[in-house]
């Protein structure tokens, strides 16, 4: 099964991140693929350092940066959610994403579109 994930909660705000977290590494280890791990509206947050550090004890964070890493994921936060927080500054010759946790890279719909594509069950975990 090809899964296509969707975060959209910011971290700290709930245990949406961590539940998603947790649900990969369960899926991975049973054989199934994650087509894109996709960060949204305020789940942009995780890509960021200050934001992934900002009231989330280090105990308790997801290590996305280490998941990829692990089993070569896709992880993806969204350009313009990134930008209305003012993390993600397109306006600039080179995009400029301060303090962007390894790992991330940016994308915009276009590429959480494509990966529901290639899924056989897209989760959002809001």
């Amino acid at each position: 099964m090809i899964y296509a994930i969707q975060v959209n909660s910011g971290p700290g705000a709930s245990s949406a991140p961590c539940i998603a977290y947790r649900f990969i590494e369960a899926a991975l280890e049973r054989g199934h693929t994650v087509a894109r791990v996709f960060f949204y509206r305020d789940g942009v947050g995780h890509a960021f350092a200050r934001c992934a550090d900002a009231g989330n004890p280090e105990s308790s964070r997801p290590d996305w940066a280490g998941l990829a890493r692990r089993n070569k994921l896709e992880l993806t936060f969204c350009t313009a959610a990134a930008e209305r927080r003012g993390l993600y500054l397109t306006d600039q010759p080179e995009p400029v994403a301060p303090a962007c946790v390894d790992g991330f890279s940016p994308g915009g719909l276009a590429a959480w579109v494509d990966a529901c594509l290639k899924a056989d069950r897209v989760l959002v975990f809001a």
